[in-house]
């Protein structure tokens, strides 16, 4: 028997995964992601801190030429305790292929198409971009449409700076935002006067679409996204930090580089001024069903990001001393925020620190199978509920808002 086909089995449908860390080296880490204090730079200082922790990922991190074998990726742990082994995410899928993700998505994609994170930075993250599929082909890569949820377990502070610059101001030219551009090595490049900040509030989220300039704020931000890692910075300066030119330009087919025509044409400029952001890309949360029908039944779930056609997540939480049998139409990988208790024939349970390396019981995947049947959820609490934010791919049959 092969290494995924024991792991599925031993899981009973559900896989365990080891947590995924990753470094950036143009970020300072905001330390909410629960990694020991000692190990955020445990990969040296060259590479940065460790600011983001993937979940379900298939997709490698875009790190340079020090980027570290399968950083980014997933891996399935398998094995009795101390005996453990472990094998990439990628693989078992690429293997099992519907017997994990489902037909649905296997014989579109052919792979797990979507990841998520926690993205953990002190301070605002440069105004940048994420290129569409039509620009992303252009160096062989995916676009990426991604989404913003702030959970609450996580953000005891805001960090420095907990606002986030989305779009382009209604009223401004192209010319303008191509200027700010051509003077990226020149200080502050000012491109977030063009642009307008929204307050993050915990509990809440935005969609963030392709070719829509934003600067994350300062909060640990829980991200689906689609299976990419392509982006480019627009902004050569925060918090009198200085961006290194070479990030404006990734993303570029090398034959482009040095035209800001280029640059410019990865901007949706009509989704960037439209003047109607709050109402079209914020995300409050939405009950599944009835509030009152769910809390009888002992649970209560919420849709938290619902407005790409790429992904969408779900907030479950279980209330104390309860056990409740949740379905779902899709397979999902999920990542615990509160409580411990058992999902199927796993431990779950909410580490307050990790360190780097160690496994842990908070994060699992659901393949669809185990998901349509319905997931046994037992909190094992008499006071604390269980939360869990669980992360679909594309086209949810379940989502219908």
């Amino acid at each position: 028997m092969s290494l995924a086909k024991k792991a599925l089995e031993e899981g009973q449908g559900i896989l365990r995964l080891a947590p995924t860390w990753v470094p950036r080296s143009f970020c300072v880490p905001g330390r909410r992601i629960k990694l020991h204090p000692d190990d955020y730079y445990i990969l040296g200082g060259e590479r940065g801190g460790i600011d983001e922790r993937w979940f379900s990922s298939t997709c490698p991190a875009e790190n340079g030429p020090l980027t570290g074998e399968h950083e980014g990726l997933s891996k399935v742990v398998l094995g009795e305790d101390g005996k453990e082994e472990q094998i990439l995410l990628k693989d078992v899928i690429d293997e099992l292929k519907g017997e994990i993700i489902g037909d649905r998505l296997w014989d579109e994609y052919e792979s797990w198409p979507m990841y998520s994170k926690f993205f953990d930075n002190m301070g605002p993250l440069p105004h940048h971009i994420h290129h569409n599929d039509e620009h992303a082909a252009k160096i062989g890569m995916k676009g990426k449409p991604e989404a913003y949820y702030f959970p609450p377990q996580l953000n005891n502070h805001g960090g420095d700076f907990p606002y986030t610059f989305f779009g382009i101001a209604p009223g401004t030219t192209k010319e303008q935002i191509k200027e700010c551009l051509k003077n990226f090595n020149k200080g502050d490049n000012k491109i977030t006067s063009f642009s307008q900040a929204f307050k993050l509030d915990p509990g809440t989220g935005w969609d963030v679409p392709p070719g829509m300039l934003h600067a994350p704020g300062s909060m640990c931000t829980y991200e689906p996204q689609k299976a990419s890692d392509v982006f480019a910075m627009y902004q050569s300066l925060v918090n009198e930090a200085i961006i290194p030119e070479e990030l404006l330009w990734k993303g570029t087919p090398k034959d482009r580089i040095g035209d800001y025509d280029q640059l410019m044409e990865v901007i949706d400029w009509d989704l960037n001024v439209d003047p109607n952001i709050l109402e079209t890309r914020f995300m409050a949360p939405i009950p599944v069903k009835d509030s009152a029908e769910m809390e009888a039944e002992g649970y209560v779930e919420n849709w938290i990001c619902y407005r790409s056609d790429a992904f969408s997540a779900k907030e479950l939480t279980v209330l104390p001393g309860q056990t409740v049998v949740i379905k779902d139409s899709a397979a999902y990988g999920m990542i615990m925020m509160q409580g411990h208790g058992t999902m199927g024939v796993w431990d779950i349970e909410t580490p307050s620190l990790i360190r780097y390396g160690q496994l842990t019981h908070d994060e699992y995947f659901v393949t669809e199978k185990a998901a349509q049947e319905g997931v046994k959820i037992t909190n094992l609490s008499k006071t604390d509920p269980i939360v869990m934010l669980k992360h679909f791919g594309p086209e949810n049959p379940d989502l219908s808002i």
